[in-house]
């Protein structure tokens, strides 16, 4: 039987566990077996960079930390070596960090994940991965609203060269 010393530190880690289940944006969880040390740290080195915590846990406790979250779907994925990945602020990041390294290193796998209180699929991580950096999502939404006003102007611009072209006073002669 565990002291009570350790008992009580094991559930201080499952209330932080709980705490971070709740606020995360996205969780993903991930079998690490086969990494190298020097893998290991260039992903959590990017991981820190992209704000997203990373952590090694025991099963026992992540399971139980899952399911005091309302998030009982996570009960599967805690098998075998695991890790979680979670932002606060990103939805995207974990997913994609975590599969541009998933598909560089054959020993590192994703196992599942959740977001928006739902589990996600090894395949919805790969689309998460694959949305463009908010900076690119901003310069198409921007050409979007930009494209139709540039196009009137150019019309506007082609009408008024075609006026002076034609030595019109104004632009209804050229309608006549």
């Amino acid at each position: 039987m565990p002291s009570i010393r350790i008992l009580d530190n094991k559930k201080k880690i499952v209330e932080g566990l709980v705490e971070e289940f709740k606020s995360a944006q996205t969780i993903l969880v991930a079998d690490y077996r086969g990494l190298t040390v020097e893998q290991d740290t260039a992903m959590r080195t990017e991981l820190r960079k992209e704000e997203v915590v990373y952590k090694v846990v025991k099963n026992t406790l992540a399971s139980i930390a899952a399911k005091e979250a309302g998030m009982e779907y996570l009960d599967s994925l805690f098998e075998g070596p695991t890790a979680i990945a979670y932002s606060t602020s990103d939805v995207v990041a974990p997913a994609k960090v975590l599969q541009k390294f998933a598909d560089k290193i054959e020993a590192f796998s994703i196992k599942g994940g959740a977001m928006e209180n739902s589990a996600i699929s090894v395949q919805d991580i790969k689309a998460l991965a694959s949305i463009p950096p908010k900076e690119v999502l901003y310069g198409r939404v921007v050409c979007g609203i930009a494209a139709p006003i540039t196009g009137f102007a150019m019309i506007l611009k082609a009408i008024a060269d075609k006026g002076t072209e034609s030595g019109t006073a104004n632009v209804a002669e050229l309608a006549v």
